[in-house]
């Protein structure tokens, strides 16, 4: 076991590429991390690690070395999860990242049910709208959207997700109702801003025949969230093109409106994604069975599905 310690403490340090990132990961010091890797380097007569107050980086030999051990460590790493259980039962610290509103209105409503079920679990969510790095970042799971696929990570489509035009009934009273796209002209706006290349973005809606049009409503108010974007269109100041999953909550309690019903803007999918491993610890297999579950048996993808 303490050969295994002491190659964890040098694995997590070289994926999170400092000391003190792998003893948060870890729950130990940094003192004792780099106490491990020291070890480590002592009992292999190799340097791993050049260390620098700045970063910390591996030398050849340590580039090798990790190479050599990685696949090797990470399938004991997963048997000692598998291994790790309470009474049989999937246990320990589920550590997940989300999107704030996703989460909030989405997975918190299913804790109950979720806990219930696996008492021995302890949720450690992280509610963040930035993409994370899955491997570095310590998750065992992540949920959303445009996570870029890199070695060890497996993407498991949820939904796909649409963008709808909606409006508050306040702001419509008195309107006559849009019958396409290019009605939206006439309309106050709430526009979205990319939070990537910092420009507006402009949607083309797509009827069932496969009819495209662009929905161009004149800019009144600009966002960059769409969670404030609906809140704004819900105070009556203009329409808003949202992704259901923010739409969907107040299309059903009729604080907005769908306008043009039929046309919509594919959004891409919601993804579940998880580190590809051979085991992998029941705590996360049982949450993504969960997770697929509440999408395909409990209606959740059809509240994204704006066709």
């Amino acid at each position: 076991m303490e050969a295994l310690n002491l190659l964890e403490s040098f694995v997590q340090s070289a994926e999170t590429g400092s000391f003190s990132a792998a003893a948060r990961r870890l729950g130990l010091t940094p003192a004792a991390v780099s106490k491990n890797v020291a070890r480590l380097e002592q009992h292999l007569g190799l340097r791993l690690f050049q260390r620098s107050t700045r970063k910390l980086t591996l030398t050849l030999g340590g580039e090798q070395f990790l190479r050599q051990v990685a696949d090797p460590y990470s399938t004991l790493r997963d048997a000692f999860a598998s291994a790790a259980q309470d009474d049989g039962k999937p246990a320990g610290v589920l550590r997940v990242s989300m999107g704030v509103a996703f989460g909030r209105e989405y997975l918190v409503p299913l804790l109950g049910d979720f806990l219930a079920r696996y008492p021995a679990i302890v949720p450690d969510w992280h509610f963040d709208n930035r993409t994370v790095d899955l491997i570095a970042g310590g998750f065992d799971a992540a949920i959303g959207g445009g996570i870029e696929l890199t070695e060890g990570v497996v993407a498991r489509q949820l939904a796909r997700t649409h963008i709808v035009a909606t409006a508050a009934p306040s702001y419509l009273r008195g309107r006559p109702l849009p019958r396409h796209p290019s009605d939206l002209a006439a309309f106050d706006g709430i526009a979205r801003r990319s939070a990537s290349t910092g420009r507006l973005r402009a949607y083309s809606l797509r009827n069932q025949v496969g009819e495209d049009a662009l929905a161009e409503p004149r800019t009144r108010l600009i966002f960059d969230d769409p969670e404030a974007m609906a809140h704004a269109a819900m105070q009556g100041l203009g329409v808003a093109l949202l992704p259901m999953p923010h739409a969907a909550p107040w299309l059903e309690t009729g604080a907005l409106v769908r306008l043009l019903p039929g046309w919509c803007a594919d959004n891409g999918p919601l993804t579940l994604y998880y580190p590809n491993r051979k085991l992998l610890p029941p705590k996360t297999r049982v949450f993504i069975d969960f997770v697929v579950d509440a999408f395909e048996n409990r209606g959740l993808a059809r509240r994204f599905d704006g066709r």
